[in-house]
């Protein structure tokens, strides 16, 4: 399961991936769809994800400071139809964890469009124009509009993506290597939407919401890890193998919410390498390590969805319109 995955196997590959690395935005949509079951809908996808980048260069060149960009990710009930290949090695459903208190539910998407920009009316048009060309070919399943929140803050106050790999080790880290030469510099994507209950989490003091999370709440320094008992959030999402090797995940999590309408969240999105780092690091959340002893953060944040992705290299995509 962890075999071949180390840096060296990543360097002996060409990579032609995504706009992963894409630094982290001040806007964000997460838009996940399903695909209507007829070829004519399968063909207007295909044609539009052949020219995704087109379509972003079409929008993103009325300001090139915005840095608009899109990742697409396909999920398994689709993938062998859309682009004519077997599964990447890990990709299949989201599957739910059901926990002592808590359940990471399975929800249904076809495709996940990760629209991000500087500015919002980039990712508004973008989004308009996107679901303007797939027509009735696709039907919007979620549909989630983020912010940077002050210094990349949550929701809940906290300092949010402080473990993301950086610098040399993102691809490392993000990207499929030689592992699965097929798929090489695609990645494995996995979101969740929570929701958040801010009077809960508020009547918290600090102290103990700090214990919660595993790091101070205004300077965001990380505390140590509690040798007995209940582990913190920081602790429970740390990924080790059976050979003590640490492995990590992109996050680019985003903020959202609708005051009048009393929502408030987070849009977990992660990046990652090998589909099974996700899942574990969800298994320790929502089961708990040792079992039972879940991750307290969700007392206060409850996941509305859960769904699995692929995100191709850029060659499978333009591909699609051959």
């Amino acid at each position: 399961m962890t075999s071949d995955t180390g840096d060296h196997a990543w360097q002996r590959v060409p990579i032609d991936a995504q706009s992963v690395d894409a630094p982290l935005s001040r806007s964000a949509v997460f838009l996940v769809v399903s695909v209507a079951d007829s070829d004519e809908a399968f063909s207007t996808v295909k044609d539009v994800l052949s020219d995704l980048s087109g379509l972003v260069k079409t929008v993103g060149f009325r300001d090139l400071n915005a840095h608009l960009s899109c990742n697409v990710a396909i999920g398994a009930g689709i993938w062998t139809r859309l682009t004519g290949r077997g599964l990447p090695r890990e990709l299949h459903p989201f599957t739910e964890i059901r926990g002592p208190v808590h359940t990471a539910v399975s929800t249904p998407g076809d495709l996940l469009f990760h629209i991000r920009a500087e500015r919002g009316d980039f990712t508004f048009e973008f989004e308009r124009l996107l679901l303007g060309a797939l027509g009735d070919s696709v039907q919007v399943v979620d549909e989630v509009t983020g912010f940077r929140y002050f210094d990349s803050r949550d929701l809940l106050g906290f300092v949010d993506g402080t473990a993301n790999p950086a610098d040399g080790e993102m691809a490392s880290s993000t990207l499929v290597g030689d592992e699965d030469p097929e798929f090489a510099g695609g990645s494995y994507v996995v979101v969740q939407k929570y929701l958040h209950d801010l009077t809960k989490w508020g009547a918290l003091p600090t102290p103990a919401q700090e214990g919660v999370i595993g790091r101070t709440k205004l300077d965001n320094v990380e505390l140590d890890d509690a040798e007995y008992g209940q582990k913190s959030h920081k602790t429970l999402a740390t990924i080790t193998d059976e050979a003590g090797v640490e492995h990590d995940i992109l996050r680019d999590n985003m903020p959202f919410g609708r005051v009048g309408h009393g929502e408030f969240g987070t849009y977990f999105i992660g990046y990652s390498r090998a589909l099974w780092v996700i899942e574990r690091m969800l298994q320790r959340m929502f089961v708990g390590d040792p079992e039972g002893s879940y991750d307290r953060i969700l007392d206060f944040s409850t996941a509305a969805t859960g769904t699995t992705f692929f995100a191709p290299p850029r060659a499978i995509l333009n591909a699609l319109g051959d």
